[in-house]
């Protein structure tokens, strides 16, 4: 994503000035540009507009900021009594708010020599993932009875809409009807009206019709095996097995970014660790030659590999069959999983620590959606967690059914596509969920009654034809994806590494539709995830709530080094 500061004309205007982001913001353009564009473009230095600045009053200042009421405040106090810069050119993320403009137009007009809304307030966090970016959202959302989850469902539905405007795109909407929560629907309808009041007021005063392109919301009650699973891909084993914070590998031996400014890290993040560890990180090297001189990157890699490996064969291979064999409902030969307890049962007797068992533990109730009282006790107190037990009775909070009831008799299971022919390896036999909802879409396979329309879709999408079958296939790179078919999931709870990695694959198998997915909060590691638990459930008298984490999909060949 380029990102470029020009004048109402058009033209570049900025030479030497000042440019003072916000914490968003700054978060915003370091996930899409570099300090050296920010020069090329006339910045010299960047500021926080949320500390004490000295005053540069021959300098002209550059403001890309949330339309918020701390930021409007933040702005005015830099220009009252006395102006600490020569003028103000304002950039808003998205639509400003009349009291805020109209108190920042009163307080400081004569300063201000630009003012406009660029639509951005998502982050790109890889080339087909994005993130509204609000740690709070979740908590807002599913906690019981909270006080905010509307406030925060229009933001995130904003935040969507920038999203489409980027992307020139005015999609048709659906979402996941489910039958215990209506915040997917809730969501969907705000987006829609929201992106119709947009292309009402675009800036050519003209109406938009549709695109081809079609939004999906999903809830994350869809899945929430694919949270809890070890997988074994190198970006989800990274994010959860290692010590990483904001998208830093830290440790003794080598520190590096893993963004997809690493052009090695691009073509591993979702490998199968056995692929990598069998030769495949030399051998992909060695068909790289501008790496060959890039010592530190190279060890950087070769050590992580090592390092997940080690813990893989210390600890997490252990873990794998039987969370497999749970999640999947058959072992490894296909034969089906007769009584989950005797899987279970093998995890809760050795000696793995207690976030490795909970998620054993919620498995093995997804596995029977949801089971008795009286046994889910006798879990909890094998696991030690009696005074934590909301890690696992919480997952009713986001319509999982944890405790079977009559009430829960009418939970269905989601039907799934028949996989039988992949290969796999043993300890990677799951495939999410919201793979089968991509390939169904782009198929035009997903049924009305479980995905209703909240608003007309394209042609392409409405069921007349399979998508791949609209044009000839493109290629695979941006510009030719970008002449394509666009689909959009939004995930309300999270996306895990599995199911961004499975936007990639469905991307690749149908060249001419790229599939872009997102999430809100911000992407998280299983035992991050955990230990936001206690926090959740602090003064909610006993009103239990849990969380889900994120990871990656299982998918490799047994030439590629056999099963593990």
């Amino acid at each position: 994503m380029s990102f470029e500061l020009a004048s109402s004309s058009g033209k570049k205007c900025f030479t030497n000035d000042i440019l003072i982001l916000d914490h968003f913001t700054t978060r915003l353009l370091s996930s899409c540009c570099k300090m050296s564009d920010l020069m090329s473009e006339g910045i010299t230095i960047v500021e926080d507009l949320h500390k004490n600045r000295e005053p540069v009053p021959e300098m002209k200042a550059i403001y890309f900021m949330r339309p918020t009421a701390m930021c409007i405040d933040a702005f005015i106090n830099d220009f009252k009594p006395k102006p600490k810069y020569k003028a103000a050119y304002v950039f808003f993320t998205d639509y400003c708010p009349d009291d805020l403009f109209d108190k920042m137009k009163k307080s400081c007009a004569k300063h201000i020599k630009v003012c406009k809304e660029i639509n951005i307030s998502f982050l790109p966090l890889e080339a087909q993932v994005f993130s509204c970016d609000n740690a709070e959202a979740f908590k807002s959302i599913y906690t019981p009875n909270s006080q905010d989850r509307d406030q925060t469902l229009e933001t995130i539905a904003d935040q969507i809409v920038t999203l489409c405007a980027t992307l020139d795109e005015y999609p048709g909407v659906r979402f996941k009807k489910d039958p215990n929560l209506n915040y997917g629907k809730k969501l969907a309808e705000l987006v829609d009206n929201k992106l119709a009041r947009h292309y009402e007021l675009d800036d050519n005063s003209k109406k938009k019709g549709k695109t081809q392109a079609q939004l999906l919301i999903v809830d994350r009650a869809l899945d929430p095996v694919s949270p809890i699973l070890h997988e074994l891909t190198y970006q989800a084993m990274a994010f959860d097995l290692i010590p990483i914070k904001d998208n830093l590998k830290d440790g003794s031996k080598k520190e590096a970014l893993l963004t997809e400014e690493d052009e090695l890290w691009v073509k591993l993040r979702h490998m199968h660790i056995a692929e990598i560890s069998i030769g495949g990180l030399s051998q992909l090297m060695k068909k790289m030659p501008a790496f060959r001189k890039q010592v530190t990157q190279k060890t950087v890699h070769i050590c992580l590999a090592e390092d997940l490996m080690s813990r893989y064969q210390k600890n997490v291979e252990k873990l794998c069959k039987a969370e497999q064999d749970l999640a999947v409902g058959a072992d490894a030969e296909g034969q089906k999983v007769k009584d989950p307890m005797r899987t279970l049962l093998p995890v809760l007797l050795h000696p793995h620590d207690t976030t490795d068992k909970i998620r054993a533990v919620l498995l093995y109730i997804f596995s029977l959606n949801g089971t008795t009282a009286e046994n889910l006790n006798k879990l909890i107190q094998h696991v030690k967690i009696e005074d934590e037990r909301g890690y696992i009775l919480n997952w009713e909070h986001l319509g999982v059914p944890i405790l079977s009831t009559p009430s829960m008799y009418s939970f269905r299971k989601q039907s799934r596509r028949d996989r039988s022919d992949e290969e796999t390896y043993k300890v990677s036999r799951w495939t999410p969920i919201i793979k089968d909802v991509m390939e169904d879409a782009v198929e035009n396979k997903l049924e009305v009654k479980d995905w209703p329309y909240q608003s007309e879709c394209p042609s392409a999408w409405n069921g007349s034809r399979a998508v791949s079958a609209r044009q000839k296939h493109k290629g695979s790179s941006p510009d030719d994806l970008r002449s394509g078919l666009r689909l959009i999931l939004f995930v309300l709870g999270g996306v895990t590494y599995s199911e961004m990695r499975c936007a990639y694959e469905v991307t690749h198998a149908n060249k001419s539709c790229e599939v872009i997915i997102g999430k809100s909060p911000y992407r998280c590691e299983p035992e991050k995830m955990l230990k936001m638990l206690p926090v959740f459930c602090s003064g909610l008298n006993n009103a239990f709530f849990v969380v889900c984490r994120l990871d990656a999909h299982p998918d490799s060949t047994q030439s590629a080094g056999g099963h593990l």
